[in-house]
């Protein structure tokens, strides 16, 4: 099958941009390439709406204030640590008790639509299927860890689709705010969004990760790794597996993905969406990563197709016919959602979510982010990854 995307001349002037803040460690706004709307055409906020996870069991989700004493945060002043808030996801129980998280804090989600050049009051932020505080979920087994971490000028909820759906599989999935190049909330009220004049490489990002890593182990081993030591849902502690744990990652986050497993042999199976992999990736890996791409493709990223080469171990490359930048996540579903209250046009919304389907482009977020980690952390083979698909005839397997 073809796989030719939706690439117009402003599209590819934006990749070639991207790509350098990126290389650069520069925050990138969600609405570089796109026009701001003065107002809703409905009267007051849209209710936005996440699809429903397919797994069995109900999803609960717990966040968390880490401190990283290792590691001083000149930019919050001296004496100050680098701090990070995390969310942990999880197979749950007993869940009628426990109100849904929403996707993003009401405090910060006014500035995030905002810079991304919509009415700051044009949308609610969509409940999840995360039960706040509820139980786990326990069979005896440890359960196995997924670390994700956001896309330049984001936030850790912008693959919701995907954490929900790993963790109503079973699976552990902590999800992390990079401060400075994120939208995010602390325990006591401070706010903080992304901030221009502290750049975030993905080495930066790749640092964040192993700390997290780090306090994965603190969870298996039952410790509780919260800065305030906040009561933490019942049977968290003690459910992590240690020797189970991969990650993946949105754009910024997906080249911090690659970094991460060639510094921390603890990370078993890395997958990038989209990561444009600079700067270029010159280390070898030898454990299982998947690519899937879109706008960062090794026939247009030369980083991609020189981290491809890097790869001594299991490897596989996919893209999704229509796929931009953005696909592989919840912008897929939120924006047009999104565009029919502020009248955006039909062509600025293709420039958004290019021609990929959204509720296929949710079908193969939560199949093949799920049928890698089944393989590499479960064993668990399946038949998803071994060639293209009648269920999924937009997926080509790049060679």
């Amino acid at each position: 099958m073809t796989t030719t995307p939706f690439a117009s001349r402003a599209d590819l002037t934006r990749r070639r941009l991207l790509g350098a803040a990126l290389a650069a460690g520069a925050a990138v706004p969600l609405a570089a390439a796109g026009p701001a709307w003065a107002a809703p055409v409905a009267p007051g906020p849209a209710e936005l709406t996440l699809p429903v996870p397919t797994g069995p069991y109900p999803v609960g989700t717990v966040p968390l204030h880490l401190v990283d004493a290792a590691r001083p945060d000149p930019a919050a002043g001296p004496g100050r640590r680098r701090e990070l808030m995390v969310a942990v996801w999880y197979p749950a129980r007993d869940v009628e008790r426990h109100p849904r998280a929403p996707w993003m804090a009401a405090e910060v989600l006014p500035t995030f639509l905002a810079a991304a050049g919509f009415p700051a009051g044009a949308a609610t932020a969509p409940a999840t299927a995360g039960h706040q505080g509820a139980p786990v979920r326990r069979t005896g087994a440890r359960l196995p860890v997924v670390i994700f971490s956001h896309g330049a000028h984001s936030h850790r909820g912008d693959h919701t689709v995907v954490v929900q759906e790993l963790a109503s599989h079973g699976y552990v999935v902590v999800t992390v705010d990079h401060t400075y190049d994120a939208f995010t909330v602390f325990p006591d009220g401070r706010v903080l969004a992304p901030d221009f004049g502290i750049p975030m490489g993905p080495a930066d990002f790749a640092a964040d990760l192993r700390f997290v890593v780090d306090r994965v182990e603190e969870l298996a081993a039952g410790r509780n790794p919260d800065a305030g030591g906040r009561e933490l849902p019942a049977g968290l502690l003690g459910a992590l597996d240690p020797r189970r744990i991969g990650a993946f990652g949105w754009s910024k986050g997906g080249s911090a993905t690659a970094r991460l497993m060639i510094d921390d042999r603890r990370v078993r199976a890395g997958l990038s969406l989209d990561g444009p992999m600079l700067p270029v990736i010159t280390a070898d890996l030898d454990r299982p990563f998947m690519l899937m791409t879109a706008a960062f493709t090794r026939a247009e990223e030369p980083a991609v197709a020189a981290f491809w080469s890097r790869l001594r171990g299991w490897r596989l490359d996919l893209r999704a016919a229509g796929a931009v930048h953005s696909s592989y996540g919840d912008n897929q579903v939120l924006v047009p959602q999104l565009a029919k209250v502020i009248g955006m046009s039909d062509e600025d919304l293709r420039g958004w979510i290019g021609t990929l389907d959204p509720d296929r482009a949710v079908r193969i977020q939560q199949a093949y982010p799920r049928a890698f980690f089944d393989l590499h952390l479960r064993g668990r083979g399946g038949h998803l990854l071994d060639g293209p698909s009648r269920a999924f005839p937009e997926v080509a397997f790049l060679p």
